[in-house]
């Protein structure tokens, strides 16, 4: 190897090479694209001439910016009558600074058309309103004859209750006495017979009950059986106790109903 030729392998040679790493020139060249494409859309925009349109609305937001000069004549003749440019209008000054804004229509609709649209949109939000009040006045209303008519299939269950151990109750007391026939068939409890024995009691029951005008209720029948136990026996289903006499039974009873026990 001549002295003129440089050892490629030698420090010296690889000195001068410039320390190059994989992709570095890849994203240099991306970012240079973006910046040479981003600068000639700027030039672009610039260099674009602008529409009517878009005239007219610089234009006359330029307008809008500055103050009404003195070669206005309105701004004019209202300095001849005393105003001063940032007062209010008016003898006491209390009126408009600004001037009335200016609304652009850009659609095809009439001049009254967005009031008609505002109203019938308040219209359908109350009709939609009332029709949620509704809804809500009947759910309370059915979940109110709910709890009614549970609270009332309770007491009628009670009073039925009542009435079986009033009739259990008569039917002792009474045989105690040496009564053998209840006063009224209801008066002591049913006795379970043969069927044959059955269909013929329904029968007579049948015909009695088209006989009765007016059915007795479970209520109107305790409260009969009730005032018979405490004037023939001195007997209270809700106390439990059969007294000496009335006077026994009025002084240490506290009632002839069971909400008098409660």
């Amino acid at each position: 190897m001549s002295d003129e030729e440089e050892d490629y392998m030698s420090d010296a040679f690889l000195s001068k090479l410039q320390d190059v790493k994989p992709g570095v020139n890849m994203v240099r060249r991306v970012k240079e694209a973006m910046k040479k494409e981003a600068q000639q859309k700027e030039k672009n925009i610039k260099n674009r001439q602008k529409s009517y349109k878009e005239q007219e609305k610089d234009s006359r937001e330029a307008a809008l910016q500055s103050s009404i000069s003195n070669e206005n004549k309105g701004f004019a003749l209202l300095q001849k009558m005393g105003y001063k440019a940032g007062q209010g209008l008016g003898k006491q000054g209390a009126g408009r600074v600004d001037p009335i804004p200016l609304n652009i229509k850009t659609d095809r609709g009439g001049i009254g058309l967005e009031e008609v649209k505002k109203r019938k949109a308040e219209e359908e939000l109350e009709h939609y309103r009332q029709k949620v009040r509704a809804k809500q006045q009947n759910e309370t209303k059915s979940l109110e004859d709910f709890r009614s008519r549970v609270r009332t299939e309770r007491e009628e269950r009670k009073i039925e209750g009542d009435l079986r151990r009033s009739q259990g109750a008569c039917e002792q007391l009474d045989s105690q006495k040496g009564i053998t026939v209840p006063r009224e068939d209801w008066y002591w409890p049913k006795v379970k017979a043969d069927d044959d024995e059955e269909e013929e009691e329904e029968e007579e029951e049948e015909k009695e009950e088209e006989e009765e005008i007016v059915e007795l209720t479970s209520f109107d029948k305790l409260q009969i059986m009730t005032s018979y136990l405490r004037g023939v026996h001195f007997y209270c289903i809700w106390c439990g106790t059969t007294y000496n006499d009335e006077e026994d039974l009025c002084s240490n009873c506290p009632g002839d109903t069971a909400a008098d026990h409660e």
